[in-house]
């Protein structure tokens, strides 16, 4: 990034930096989550889960290259490695240890409303300090938000589902 936009930025850059590295961080673990999870899945709807996970997992990889793109336009290097993910991470993550597709579910839902809860931190935190990085988290807290209710509604699907074969 140029020198007069990172004057424009009216916050501490370290405190953004590091904001935006754990957001960073959150979304390569979401997307190795969502990733994995599509591979493993088992259970009632499966296809369907699969391909909402398959779809989940694209976006957050999206993410987190648009996140990388701002924290170098800002003159910050991302996080560099896996192992450093873990640390930095805001949210965490959440191995698909049990293949079921209704703890997968439960898992990625507890995960994208952290995420919103992150993206939400962001666009205040930014919201008359830096325009740029605003108008990023608002974009991406928009597809967070998208991500919960895609899976509360296939988690209700299939709750429905097998409340039918229980009759």
């Amino acid at each position: 990034m140029g020198t007069k936009g990172r004057e424009i930025v009216g916050m501490d850059l370290g405190r953004l930096l590091d904001m935006l590295n754990r957001a960073y961080a959150d979304e390569w673990l979401a997307y190795y989550q969502y990733w994995l999870g599509a591979k493993l899945a088992k259970g009632p709807m499966k296809d369907a889960v699969m391909a909402e996970l398959t779809q989940h997992a694209a976006d957050e990889l999206r993410h987190a290259d648009m996140l990388a793109l701002r924290i170098i336009q800002l003159g910050g290097t991302p996080v560099l490695t896996p192992a450093e993910w873990l640390t930095v991470s805001g949210c965490g993550y959440d191995a698909p240890a049990d293949p079921h597709v209704a703890r997968l579910l439960e898992q990625n839902i507890s995960g994208e409303q952290c995420a919103i809860v992150t993206y939400q931190q962001l666009i205040q935190a930014t919201q008359t300090a830096d325009p740029v990085t605003y108008n990023l988290a608002v974009q991406i807290l928009s597809d967070e938000v998208g991500h919960e209710e895609d899976l509360q509604a296939l988690k209700e699907d299939m709750e429905l589902l097998i409340a039918r074969q229980g009759r």
